[in-house]
């Protein structure tokens, strides 16, 4: 857990190439780490936070970097997609928010349990879905991750598991997942995000009880970027601390709470033009202070961890993959409407499933 908060400050702190621009990064001499002071955290009942320096890794920085313009370029194309309705119904962006599920995935192992709300596209891709597999699914075709029957907030992957429309309800959940983590005796931990909007449910406070009464390998996690939909944390919550929400929850042994204090660029959703209960100029502050790319950035270009030239590079390999994940999302079929029942369990005998009126039979295949 301690690795994971270090892992989260770290990062929040932050192949069509011409070949002579890769000739001129490769002979430049770049240093293998650095060292960076990271702003020390407010602590709730524990007597020792994490580190208020951190190593990052050229290797670690650059991996970053590229999985954050992912999330950011993929969230942008979504944007475009959803404008030209190739993308319908309902649709959260995280653009601006991809610290938190870049630093969380570095923090944890592929074995440990993540479970979130609708705004769910960053973490589907940290937890190792392709962009291909995530737009294809926002388009609902065939080859998306829920073969196209889920869209922008049913995703699932190994041990990951949404993308949930209800809100606060993953959050229950989560704590299921890791009760079944500590049943099973596994060295394994849950990951339980929820945004401040959600953060005043009674659900949540029963999952923490649970959690804190069993000592449950469960991190609860608010991701606090300031508004609930429309509005602003200071006009829904008597106290915006929400690292101190969980009260009794003890320290690092058992369950925790952490906050992550984040901002969407984006609206609520697609529907939500963002700009009613906030002005341009906050959001243009925001980008221009507190960009987690470009801070990401800064810092790895004046520590001699990478050149702009690099980055750049970097820019242009993803941009293009995005565009090939785009087209194939375009193009990709359907699934078929025989297919409609399908995949409601894993491992059953198929078995016949009623549609919308009596008449009409779909046969679900696991």
């Amino acid at each position: 857990m301690r690795k994971m908060l270090a892992a989260v400050s770290r990062v929040l702190s932050g192949a069509s190439q011409k070949p002579a621009s890769r000739v001129l990064v490769a002979s430049r001499n770049f240093a293998n780490d650095a060292t960076f002071e990271i702003k020390k955290c407010d602590l709730h009942r524990l007597e020792e936070g994490p580190p208020v320096t951190t190593v990052l890794t050229r290797e670690d920085g650059l991996k970053y970097y590229r999985m954050m313009q992912t999330v950011r370029r993929m969230e942008l194309k979504a944007d475009q997609l959803y404008k030209q309705k190739i993308i319908r119904g309902f649709c959260h962006l995280c653009d601006g928010q991809e610290a938190c599920c870049v630093g969380l995935e570095a923090g944890i192992n592929p074995t440990d349990h993540l479970i979130t709300a609708y705004r769910a596209h960053g973490f589907t891709f940290t937890r190792g879905l392709s962009v291909r597999e995530i737009l294809a699914e926002l388009t609902g075709r065939k080859g998306g991750c829920a073969k196209g029957k889920g869209g922008s907030m049913h995703m699932y992957a190994k041990n990951f598991y949404g993308g949930n429309g209800i809100v606060g309800a993953q959050v229950p959940l989560g704590a299921g997942i890791a009760l079944a983590c500590k049943y099973n005796g596994k060295d394994e931990v849950c990951l339980t995000l929820y945004g401040d909007g959600a953060a005043n449910q009674g659900q949540i406070f029963e999952a923490y009880n649970m959690a804190a009464l069993w000592k449950l390998p469960c991190i609860f996690i608010c991701e606090n970027n300031r508004y609930g939909m429309g509005t602003s944390v200071e006009r829904a919550a008597a106290s915006t601390d929400y690292y101190k929400r969980g009260d009794f929850i003890p320290g690092l042994r058992g369950p925790i709470l952490m906050e992550l204090q984040t901002y969407r660029y984006h609206g609520h959703s697609m529907s939500d033009p963002g700009v009613s209960y906030r002005t341009r100029e906050e959001i243009q502050e925001v980008r221009s202070k507190s960009d987690p790319i470009m801070l990401l950035k800064d810092r790895m270009v004046n520590s001699n961890l990478a050149s702009v030239e690099e980055l750049k590079e970097i820019d242009v390999e993803v941009r293009k993959e995005i565009e090939d994940a785009a087209q194939f999302a375009t193009a990709d079929p359907e699934p078929p409407l025989e297919e409609l029942g399908y995949h409601i369990y894993s491992s059953d005998p198929p078995f016949e499933v009623r549609g919308a009126n009596q008449w009409i039979k779909f046969k679900s295949v696991s």
